[in-house]
């Protein structure tokens, strides 16, 4: 192999993804932040910056206003807010990066969900004038809930107090006490200036007392585990293949995504919820047989068994096969505008399975200022975080969301028009278990009766 080809086997190598959300209050400047970024590493295109410019001096502004990169609906130009999730892809030689801007009113919290579900950072933004504030919070335990790895804590707008040293102390100690409570395993506190540019990408003069990385630095160097082979090996069967043609007369395969961990030829798994066994013969990936495949490839896994398998099952290791149950407790967060209550029909979707469920109880709901319970609130209205009891008409396979981010989660939707409801986390709400007991209740609900 040659030098050069080495050098960019190693470039390629080092070019990993990270997927980070920003969140934060409204015009803590998460927009300005999102284009300062872009900007100033040189992810816009000219006719992109020429938009803006010209869109900013159609509003009176003499500088171009870099929020406009990324709030692309004409209401949120219009208003000065981020209303949608907006994604944004870049790149720097060191890493590339998929941003999820999302927006900070109270009414849009529902939307940090689905930017932070995925994300591996999220970057929290703080006003310095305003500190700490309710909504910052709730970013915070939405954070946790998550279970997002690594938060940045943003302390913007160092301009508006002088750059001063006391004020950006101050807030990254109240932040760290709160995140830290939620069991937020790692929190850097970075101050900024999203409009003049200080510590995005490039180190400020003003802070010379900041010592830290810029933002732009910090997100090419966070470590992002994308091992997921270490996990429980999961395989949500998706479709089941069967050509019955003259040259595959007898083929049956399993096709799906492996949703974590690894599978091989030669392993014996369980099909849940049947709970059959079998050993796996075979595993297609691209048209080629292997002998081994690990998430998040594309696979089609073969068995010696005829068992009768279909859309929703899921292939585990004999030896580390989870549990099934048709009792759920988890922690969801509502999304929909009408309510949740006790005694609700709903769908329940975990990979690639939809079973019917009852909302059997719903024992609390957070109180994000102090992190108190609510007790028996009897619904969820949107934005609302709290405990539920689900009771499912079929048994499901649930790992626990702090094993597995993606076979821990949930939906509930609305069997009237497929609404999404709810997106749920099983299991206890926080890393340091802050969920309240769940109230044992004799009460069943008419209807369906499972």
């Amino acid at each position: 192999m040659s030098t050069s080809t080495e050098q960019l086997t190693e470039q390629l190598a080092a070019t990993t993804l990270l997927r980070f959300a920003t969140a934060g209050s409204v015009d803590d400047g998460k927009s300005t932040l999102v284009g300062r970024l872009l900007h100033d590493s040189k992810s816009v295109l000219v006719d992109q910056l020429e938009a803006v410019e010209h869109a900013s001096r159609s509003r009176g502004q003499e500088a171009p206003d870099l929020a406009l990169l990324t709030d692309g609906l004409r209401a949120e130009r219009e208003q000065g807010i981020t209303i949608d999730v907006a994604y944004r892809y870049f790149a720097t030689p060191r890493r590339r990066f998929i941003l999820a801007d999302t927006p900070g009113h109270v009414q849009y919290t529902r939307n940090m969900v689905t930017g932070a579900s995925t994300a591996e950072l999220a970057v929290v933004l703080v006003d310095a004038r305003n500190g700490v504030v309710e909504q910052t919070r709730r970013h915070a335990a939405v954070a946790a809930l998550l279970r997002v790895p690594h938060v940045v804590l943003a302390v913007n707008k160092m301009d508006l107090v002088e750059y001063r040293e006391p004020v950006f102390a101050a807030i990254a100690e109240e932040f760290t006490t709160y995140a830290s409570e939620l069991g937020v395993p790692e929190i850097t506190a970075i101050p900024i200036s999203a409009l003049a540019g200080d510590n995005v990408v490039e180190p400020s003069a003003n802070m010379d007392w900041y010592g830290g990385p810029t933002v732009l630095e910090h997100l090419e160097t966070v470590p992002v585990s994308h091992d997921l082979t270490a996990c429980h090996a999961r395989f949500p069967v998706q479709y089941v293949i069967r050509p019955q043609t003259a040259e595959h007369p007898d083929y049956r395969g399993y096709a799906g995504q492996i949703a974590a961990g690894a599978f091989r030829v030669g392993e014996q798994i369980t099909v849940l919820p049947s709970g059959k066994t079998s050993t796996i013969t075979g595993i297609d990936a691209l048209g080629e047989a292997v002998d081994i495949a690990w998430a998040p490839q594309s696979v089609t896994i073969r068995l010696a068994d005829d068992i009768d398998i279909s859309r929703g099952d899921l292939l585990a290791p004999s030896g580390d096969a989870p549990p099934t149950t048709q009792d759920i407790e988890a922690t969801v967060c509502h999304v929909a505008d009408h309510p949740l209550a006790v005694g609700q029909r709903v769908l329940l979707k975990h990979t690639t399975r939809t079973v019917k469920a009852i909302v059997k109880e719903i024992p609390s709901r957070l109180t994000l200022d102090d992190l108190s319970q609510h007790p028996n609130p009897g619904q969820l209205v949107a934005n609302d975080i709290g405990r539920v009891v689900v009771r499912t008409a079929e048994p499901l396979a649930l790992d626990a969301y702090a094993d597995s981010r993606r076979t821990g989660s949930f939906l509930l939707i609305d069997p009237a028009d497929g609404t999404t409801l709810a997106a749920g986390m099983a299991g206890e709400s926080f890393a340091t278990a802050k969920a309240v007991a769940v109230v044992e209740t004799a009460e069943e609900e008419e209807g369906w009766d499972f």
